[in-house]
């Protein structure tokens, strides 16, 4: 690299600029390089030349570890599922298509209980309950009594984190909650970069001052099913997985076959009765993609 480029992270893209944070914490006011066709996404590691005043040209695009779409942004590396411990009750649905989601991705997934000051619903008690024998501890966590706040930003520590849950969970104020009450219609970059408050659709990462980032998206509650083969799925569901290499048959899909060590695990209470229904629901609309498909 030359003595006068530098790489960044993009953190937001607005009225045509892209604002890039460089290692030193500096945002830099970008326009595009001309050879740059490719889209530039939130959370795109790029190469950029730093002008005067906060001014710089973006030269490229780093290779990206991922990119999802809704929300649109790349390099995500902390999915944060976020379930409220009561109104609205937790979806298990939602939450597994969210963590098949993550291990597909290669993105680390966190639970959060959310409104743990309130009674917590007996789905929650369950996520409680269930979940950390898969190696997935929730956080509990409640805007209001600041709950689990401490917690989540050393989780988040050096990682770019994106929100998903339903609508309702509380994501909003737990984002105030982190990025210490910042509203999250104001956009705090803004100020930073001397344009003044102004609201907008683009998705924004705030740095948080202990380290990392978090998306400031209206998170995702509708999930579609990765590209992902019948045969593959059991793989995403590690409570199903340990235990699958057990079934008789190599193709075992852990559905009509008569002889299964999974559905025999499922009557024996050693996994979810809900964890297996989701499985064979996903199961069943990746199986009618392929019979479409040919």
């Amino acid at each position: 690299m030359t003595a006068n480029k530098a790489e960044g992270l993009v953190l937001k893209r607005y009225s045509g600029f892209y604002y890039v944070q460089d290692e030193q914490y500096q945002i830099y006011e970008c326009k595009l390089r001309g050879k740059i066709k490719d889209p530039v996404f939130t959370g795109d590691r790029v190469r950029f030349t730093p002008l005067e005043a906060g001014k710089g040209i973006l030269e490229s695009i780093i290779p990206r570890k991922n990119e999802l779409y809704r929300p649109r942004i790349a390099n995500v590396n902390l999915l944060l599922i976020i379930m409220a411990c009561k109104q609205p009750a937790p979806s298990l649905i939602l939450l597994d298509k969210l963590l098949l989601l993550a291990s597909f991705y290669k993105i680390t997934p966190q639970i959060l209980l959310n409104k743990s000051d309130l009674p917590p619903d007996s789905t929650s008690v369950f996520i409680e309950d269930y979940y950390p024998q898969m190696g997935l501890p929730p956080i509990k966590t409640s805007a209001i009594k600041k709950t689990g706040i401490d917690t989540l930003r050393i989780v988040i520590e050096n990682k770019i984190a994106v929100f998903a849950g339903p609508s309702g969970a509380g994501k909003s104020s737990l984002l105030n909650a982190l990025v210490d009450g910042i509203s999250v219609k104001t956009q705090e970059l803004s100020k930073k970069v001397d344009r003044g408050k102004h609201t907008t659709r683009h998705v924004e990462l705030y740095p948080l001052e202990s380290g990392g980032w978090i998306a400031d998206t209206p998170g995702f509650s509708q999930v579609e099913v990765p590209a992902i083969k019948s045969s593959e799925l059991a793989a995403y569901f590690n409570d199903l997985s340990s235990i699958a290499e057990e079934c008789k048959f190599n193709d075992c899909l852990h559905h009509g076959e008569k002889e299964c060590a999974v559905k025999d695990a499922v009557n024996e209470g050693l996994i979810a009765q809900s964890r297996y229904n989701n499985y064979i629901s996903i199961l069943e609309e990746i199986l009618a993609k392929e019979r479409s498909y040919k």
